[in-house]
């Protein structure tokens, strides 16, 4: 049931943490990897991303019962087209991308006579490139399954093992509701990040560097948020556009409704709010998702 070599496209963040935990955790897989760019390649085999790194995503893939796609949700499908005269026909094909019904669509399509089981692990940092990968990325962390309709259960069965050998929480679900969580829980607020960082960029002038000088808590974890990798960003709210355009539309529309209570001086819709989010938060703590400690655990 397990796998024997694994391919890993893309060796960022996301990429280069999944080599480092199949090292770790699986040192009995092999691991094989490849990256568009030259410098990225180069740095990869100097940290033992993974154990053999190739010019050509084709001799990557060469042996592999598992390819796992780490670019960008937009470039999955020129990514599989690249490989797929190479690859096995055993071979089972997934990813990591945030998004999956543009995913889904793209595999599908370049890859039409092989497994296909888009995945996403829900983890992440700020930072990007090779140097951003470590092996414990995943531990304790979801990974949310999205298998197309008639997708082998053995293969998912393999896929789950693989994903929770690492550490990971699995989750099995239809990649049109997947789309409509994560715009929830990931897209809007990166959004209003972008939005907000940039906000206070246009003020900067203005304010004669007040706005950063003075950033509290608040606005520095916005700008976490927002010093995200663009280009995958980028890909993110363009494939997932239908979900994240809805879910904005019932942003804006609560928005609206907290802007008319503090034009009304209506305190009580503001605390009924604070309190049922601060409850949220809590929540989010109690399933082990974040850290309760004094300034989100940050060392000083």
């Amino acid at each position: 049931m397990s796998f024997q070599r694994v391919a890993i496209i893309g060796l960022g963040l996301l990429g280069g943490s999944l080599g480092l935990a199949l090292r770790e955790r699986l040192p009995q897989v092999e691991t094989t990897g490849y990256d568009r760019d030259p410098a990225t390649r180069q740095r990869a085999a100097e940290r033992g991303l993974v154990g053999t790194v190739y010019d050509s995503a084709a001799e990557a893939v060469a042996q592999a019962d598992l390819v796992v796609l780490c670019v960008p949700v937009g470039a999955m499908g020129e990514a599989a087209r690249e490989l797929a005269p190479a690859l096995p026909p055993q071979a089972i094909v997934s990813d990591v991308g945030s998004s999956k019904r543009s995913v889904q669509k793209a595999l599908a399509e370049a890859l039409p006579d092989h497994i296909n089981i888009p995945a996403h692990p829900v983890a992440g940092t700020e930072q990007s490139g090779p140097d951003a990968g470590f092996s414990t990325l995943f531990e304790g962390r979801w990974c949310i399954l999205t298998p197309p309709e008639g997708a082998p259960d053995e293969a998912i069965e393999r896929l789950t093992g693989l994903w929770q050998a690492l550490g990971a929480k699995v989750e099995i679900m239809d990649a049109e509701h997947h789309d409509i969580v994560l715009a929830v829980t990931s897209h809007i607020p990166h959004l209003i990040a972008y939005t907000i960082v940039g906000t206070a960029s246009d003020m900067e002038g203005v304010t004669r560097s007040e706005v950063i000088k003075y950033s509290a808590g608040g606005f520095r974890d916005f700008t976490r948020i927002a010093a995200s990798d663009p280009v995958m960003w980028r890909d993110v709210f363009l494939s997932n556009r239908d979900a994240v355009l809805e879910m904005l539309d019932r942003f804006t529309e609560d928005l609206t409704a907290l802007q008319r209570a503090i034009r009304s001086g209506d305190g009580e819709t503001l605390h009924d709010l604070f309190t049922r989010t601060r409850a949220i938060r809590r929540s989010i703590i109690d399933e082990g998702q974040d850290d309760a400690k004094p300034d989100f655990g940050r060392n000083h």
